[in-house]
């Protein structure tokens, strides 16, 4: 799926109006948060959620951007759900914020949370990852071509993965699927409380193949590893530990999935406190740490501020719809 990009418009105004403009843009420089943020991840520690805030956390801190400290803090718990009504209960607080990525827009468009995106204050989206297939090292699948052709013959083979039916990774294994000419909705896809228990199950033997975020597979990857990746939904081939496996395109499989992630704060956030993170978020994207950080784990930045943020939920509102309606799994 791509991306939507919006350009910036320049806005031309009288004399007096950008005096005024002025006055706002200095006033919202002029607000810096007064004691820690809580960094909430919405699941378990080691996802991807987790990773962001820490990374970001730590980056942060390392580089000495702020005053005041961003605390991490794992609230999980139905694939986000939990999170996200604590959080929409503190209304106007500017010191607390949350992860997210697609699972803001699947969860509640599946009907398993009452809040959705719009309950919130978009702040940034940050990066995008990307979906990885993984099998054990000693499978006898040695090329996604073998894979899909054993779900095609044998439509009880299960693929894993660390989230609900109709989330991020079954949606990932779901239009792979569907780009090898095997109904979407025949998937066997089996859904794990988080990644580490679908890697359980893999190792195991219970499932063929587990479908999770790429950053996250990255450092159980390489020599001696247990695993071996079979393909990555990414346009290019990545960089770092991912730089020998192969996009699925590579592979003959036209399809490619966006991990995108980003940060998002409390409802009606004042417009103050979105203008600081912002400036922050952005700042901490240019700095050698973060750059560090994103080439170990297989991000690439993608920055949007809150406006065009805002905008690329809508339409990934609109594009996850028309997904989950081919697997009947809208809630009507």
């Amino acid at each position: 799926m791509t991306s939507l990009t919006l350009k910036r418009l320049s806005v031309f105004a009288l004399p007096l109006a950008a005096f005024a403009g002025m006055t706002s843009a200095a006033q919202a420089q002029e607000w810096a948060p007064s004691r820690s943020i809580e960094f909430v991840a919405p699941a378990n520690p080691g996802g991807g959620w987790d990773t962001l805030a820490r990374t970001m956390s730590r980056v942060i801190q390392q580089e000495e951007l702020a005053d005041e400290s961003f605390a991490a803090i794992n609230v999980p718990g139905g694939g986000g759900a939990v999170a996200w009504a604590q959080v929409a209960r503190d209304t106007g607080n500017p010191h607390k914020l949350f992860a997210t990525s697609p699972p803001m827009i699947l969860v509640p468009l599946a009907g398993a949370s009452r809040y959705d995106h719009t309950d919130f204050t978009p702040i940034a989206r940050i990066n995008t990852d990307y979906s990885i297939i993984l099998v054990a090292a000693d499978s006898e699948y040695q090329t996604l071509e073998d894979l899909l052709n054993a779900l095609k013959e044998d439509p009880s083979l299960s693929v894993g993965g660390g989230s609900a039916p109709g989330s991020m990774d079954h949606i990932a294994i779901a239009g792979l699927a569907s780009a090898a000419g095997i109904e979407a909705s025949a998937v066997n896809y089996i859904p794990f409380s988080g990644g580490g228990d679908a890697m359980t199950n893999l190792m195991g033997g219970h499932i063929e193949a587990v479908v999770g975020g790429a950053g996250e597979a990255v450092g159980q990857l390489g020599e001696g590893s247990q695993l071996r990746a079979l393909g990555v939904s990414s346009e290019e081939r990545l960089g770092g530990g991912l730089s020998e496996v192969p996009t699925y395109q590579e592979q003959g499989f036209d399809y490619t999935f966006d991990i995108w992630r980003g940060i998002m704060g409390t409802p009606d956030m004042p417009e103050e406190a979105v203008a600081y993170y912002e400036d922050l978020f952005a700042e901490m994207l240019e700095t050698d740490a973060w750059r560090e950080a994103s080439d170990q784990l297989g991000w690439i930045d993608a920055y949007q501020d809150s406006e065009e943020f805002g905008a690329f939920l809508d339409q990934q509102q609109e594009q996850f719809s028309d997904v989950l309606g081919e697997l009947g799994l809208l809630r009507q």
